[in-house]
């Protein structure tokens, strides 16, 4: 896909907020070439609107916060990854508080409104970031690094001492149909344990068995189970799509994370945007739009299998 995308039609969602417990609607509009993923708070007045980019995370606690002054909107990394996953490049997110519905705890019910509502082109080529020289972060025993590759891929290694998680890994050369078939339904998780603490903090107020895997001293508390044996690790890659949209630009390069989350996700990115030297901005034309994959460019000829 060379040229930038926008939606066909304009796509509505409605649930309450994970964290706050608050009934949201947000309704995705198409947008020009150009205009990128745009936040608009129009529940308040007048409106305020918020660009998802890294540059604007305020908080990464159990999720990612875009925000602009006092005003901020939570919780948005799933449905930016189901905007990435579509190809959605420009649209508007008109959004009637402070966070993203949670639907069913997963981006599925997010592709399923983008794939109804359509695309349609810009007009303008899209332009790629592609990774040229290792960047890491780390914390502990907690990494993620981003390296040179000729695809966008994404490897997860996740480690919990609960019986019902304790050790997965999983990688993904991402596709638009991968993701979706794979990856998008792969619902957020907790401990129940954990559920009361965070309350207390004003968090998890609108958690359920309907919008997210709950784990106890047994096993998983919801009825019908897990999704997929690994859901656990599918969905910490689908969290790492959408945190990693962020970087403004579709991107090539093999993302490999350990015990990495939010927080790392946007320190990564924050990290590879401050090192120019680590990245080259490409602009695909109709003819080369494949150099990523066969290296016909000599400007791509640092990219590895």
């Amino acid at each position: 896909m060379i040229f930038q995308q926008t939606l066909g039609n304009k796509a509505a969602f409605s649930g309450i907020g994970l964290h706050t417990g608050r009934p949201i609607n947000l309704t995705l509009r198409p947008a020009e070439a150009g205009t990128g993923i745009v936040f608009h708070r129009v529940d308040l007045s007048p409106a305020v609107s918020i660009e998802a980019r890294s540059a604007n995370v305020v908080s990464t606690r159990l999720s990612t916060t875009i925000g602009r002054g006092e005003t901020s909107v939570s919780t948005i990394e799933h449905l930016m990854a189901a905007l990435y996953s579509c190809g959605i490049d420009n649209a508007h997110v008109d959004i009637s508080g402070p966070e993203v519905p949670i639907m069913d705890g997963s981006a599925a019910p997010f592709v399923a409104g983008i794939v109804k509502a359509g695309t349609k082109e810009c007009g303008k080529p899209r332009k790629y970031l592609v990774v040229k020289k290792q960047v890491s972060v780390v914390e502990g025993d907690k990494k993620v690094s981003i390296i040179p590759s000729r695809h966008y891929k994404i490897s997860f290694d996740m480690q919990f001492a609960h019986p019902a998680v304790r050790n997965q890994s999983r990688s993904m050369t991402f596709s638009q149909a991968n993701f979706a078939e794979e990856f998008a339904s792969a619902r957020t998780f907790g401990f129940l344990s954990e559920v009361e603490t965070l309350k207390a903090h004003g968090l998890a107020l609108g958690g359920s068995l309907d919008n997210a895997v709950v784990i106890g001293d047994d096993g998983i508390l919801n009825r019908e189970g897990l999704r997929f044996p690994d859901e656990f690790v599918r969905h910490k890659i689908l969290d790492s799509v959408g945190d990693l949209a962020l970087a403004g630009h579709r991107l090539i390069g093999h993302v490999k994370a350990t015990k990495s989350g939010h927080d790392l996700n946007h320190k990564l990115v924050t990290e590879l945007l401050r090192r120019p030297d680590c990245f080259a901005l490409i602009e695909f034309t109709p003819q080369a739009f494949n150099a990523p994959f066969n290296l016909s460019l000599p400007e791509l000829s640092w990219l590895e299998a």
